[in-house]
């Protein structure tokens, strides 16, 4: 419902629209379509089984899906259901290296992630206040340790007290809910929720099981002698009208991070935004009209940026890589402002899944043109004559550095046997989007960007403290959106509130420009004409910040143990950092230059 309220109106107009040009039928955003299930022997063309595929950005976010050995089916409740045995023996040494991964599993809290209809099972349970949380997952177990400490899920039942001992959920209690179409002229019925509760108990014969109390399955500290874990699982239908297939996810988004926060994320964000405009406006229309009128005295000498209004236009130093990172930062810049636009229509919810990753690669392939046109018409303002060489270093450079990162990270899930790893058949498609559609539309915009005529004209001044300062007050607008980010990533939370991130999307962009315009100009008061690597590093400098923030993040949210976890950590991280640190610095650079080329004089 929070959602609907804050999007209320965009919704209303787009369905409007459509309604307008396809009034007599309705549709369903892609991936997001309704599915009917009926009764064994009751089925037809629209009572159809689902069973989800995996795209593209699924498959480079390593979500894979697989079939699980629960077998359910529509409208028959099981109670009890024995689905396999694990069995440990102790001189096995097999047997211990899988027990010992198990263990370790339970003692870092590892989740379950199950998937019914193309929605998660969730794990709902009681907290402080009243309230109720609804995790998109649940432990395979939890651990006391040593010391008869409870850890992670081991607080949920006072059973869980033995000392330097581990206790499975081996038993699932699943509900699900379905709305039924009988009485709205559809056939079958549509999943609205689907929740569990993880149990641990301890069976003695897989034939015999009995789920009702018992005591919990225990997984002693010390191996010491053979062990058999019996898994087991019920199931539960219930119909509820009340609840629309639309609003299915409701009870999950609720538990999400509160709106609360992300308000004040906004607020905070806002107010530094309001802070540096006031600077801006202050220096534009108060300082600078001061300084243009003491200027024009006859006899006046001429001083700070006045002294130097000849030499602004100068090519910068190394100026075919700023022109190229100019290109790629125009190109995530346009992808990132399109995919947050769909997103805040609704068009990449968490529903469809991978959509947002799908969207963003895609995007960024079809927009090899902008990068090739910007950079190019730079390069040909900065005088280079190399454009072979500049259109190659567009379409290679920054794509590279990421692919190569990528890909060795790959390299490591590959090594490690992870689920994760990415297949080299995907790998071989993403070159084949990159060389064959990405670098053809980059020669086409670096054609036409070479074609048109511009005069070369420059701006950019001196190091360090301003760059460094100039990367905070963007970064203080994002912190919070980027912990809900990590956490989304990281954390197996959802991220869902595309509205409060386009906001801060926005707030960025205007801060990034303000403090570079701001700090543009005063180094242009002492005298110094180097502006466009300033102006680009800058807001860039922000993704410095990101990165120092993501360290914090890793040691003090999560527990990542072994080398080649956090080697995934880091190298993953820098690949984000890169991205940020082109589109940030993109923000302003190129504007400045449009305007100073087009004849904007001081």
């Amino acid at each position: 419902m929070k959602r609907r309220i804050h999007f209320g109106f965009v919704t209303l107009l787009v369905y409007s629209l459509v309604s307008y040009f396809c009034s007599c039928s309705a549709f369903y955003l892609p991936g997001l379509a309704p599915v009917s299930f009926c009764e064994d022997g009751k089925g037809g063309e629209d009572c159809q089984e689902s069973r989800p595929s995996e795209n593209l950005g699924q498959v480079l976010f390593g979500e894979r899906i697989e079939s699980s050995p629960y077998k359910v089916s529509f409208k028959q409740d099981v109670k009890c259901q024995a689905v396999c045995t694990k069995s440990y023996k102790k001189g096995n040494q097999e047997d211990v290296t899988k027990l010992d991964f198990l263990k370790m599993g339970m003692q870092l809290n590892y989740q379950h992630h199950w998937i019914i209809d193309n929605m998660p099972v969730t794990w709902c349970y009681d907290v402080e206040d009243g309230q109720k949380y609804c995790n998109p997952g649940f432990p395979i177990g939890c651990l006391v340790t040593s010391d008869g400490r409870a850890k992670d899920a081991c607080v949920i039942n006072s059973e869980f007290n033995k000392k330097n001992t581990f206790y499975v959920f081996n038993h699932v209690d699943i509900k699900i809910t379905y709305h039924s179409g009988a009485s709205e002229g559809w056939r079958g019925a549509r999943l609205v929720a689907a929740t569990l509760e993880p149990k641990s108990i301890k069976h003695t014969d897989e034939k015999k099981t009995s789920c009702e109390g018992g005591t919990p399955m225990e997984v002693p500290g010390e191996f010491n002698e053979d062990l058999s874990i019996i898994y087991t699982y019920s199931v539960t239908f219930e119909e509820n009208n009340s609840i629309k297939w639309a609003s299915r996810w409701d009870y999950i988004l609720v538990s999400m991070p509160h709106t609360n926060i992300q308000w004040f994320s906004i607020m905070n964000s806002l107010v530094i935004v309001l802070f540096l405009s006031g600077m801006v406006a202050m220096i534009m229309l108060r300082t600078l009209h001061k300084d243009i009128a003491r200027y024009n005295q006859v006899d006046q000498e001429e001083s700070g940026w006045k002294q130097v209004h000849g030499d602004v236009f100068r090519p910068p130093r190394k100026g075919m890589l700023l022109s190229v990172f100019l290109g790629q930062g125009t190109q995530i810049f346009i992808m990132t402002f399109i995919t947050l636009f769909l997103a805040c229509l609704g068009f990449l919810s968490p529903a469809n899944r991978g959509a947002l990753m799908t969207c963003a690669v895609v995007l960024w392939v079809l927009l090899g043109t902008p990068a090739g046109y910007v950079s190019a018409r730079l390069y040909k303002t900065f005088g280079g004559e190399k454009w072979k060489t500049n259109v190659l270093l567009t379409a290679l450079l920054c794509p590279g550095i990421v692919f190569a990162d990528f890909f060795l990270m790959n390299l490591i899930l590959w090594v490690e046997g992870s689920s994760a790893a990415i297949p080299f058949g995907t790998l071989v498609a993403i070159l084949a989007l990159w060389f064959g559609i990405s670098v053809p539309l980059t020669f086409v915009g670096a054609y036409f960007g070479f074609k048109k005529p511009v005069s070369w004209q420059s701006f950019f001044t001196k190091p360090i403290p301003g760059i460094v300062m100039g990367g905070i007050l963007p970064f203080g607008c994002i912190f919070i959106q980027l912990f809900f980010i990590l956490n989304s990533i990281w954390s197996h939370q959802m991220y869902y509130m595309f509205g409060f991130l386009f906001l801060v999307f926005i707030i960025l962009l205007i801060t990034c420009s303000e403090a570079t315009v701001l700090l543009c100009y005063f180094h242009l008061c002492a005298e110094d004409y180097h502006w466009w690597w300033r102006s680009f590093l800058t807001s860039g400098f922000t993704a410095v910040y990101l990165f120092v923030y993501a360290v914090h993040y890793f040691f003090s949210k999560l527990q990542i143990i072994g080398a080649a976890s956090t080697i995934l950590y880091f190298g993953y991280t820098m690949i984000m950092v890169l991205i940020f640190f082109l589109f940030t610095g993109e923000a302003l650079t190129y504007f400045l230059f449009v305007i100073t080329t087009n004849g904007f004089q001081l």
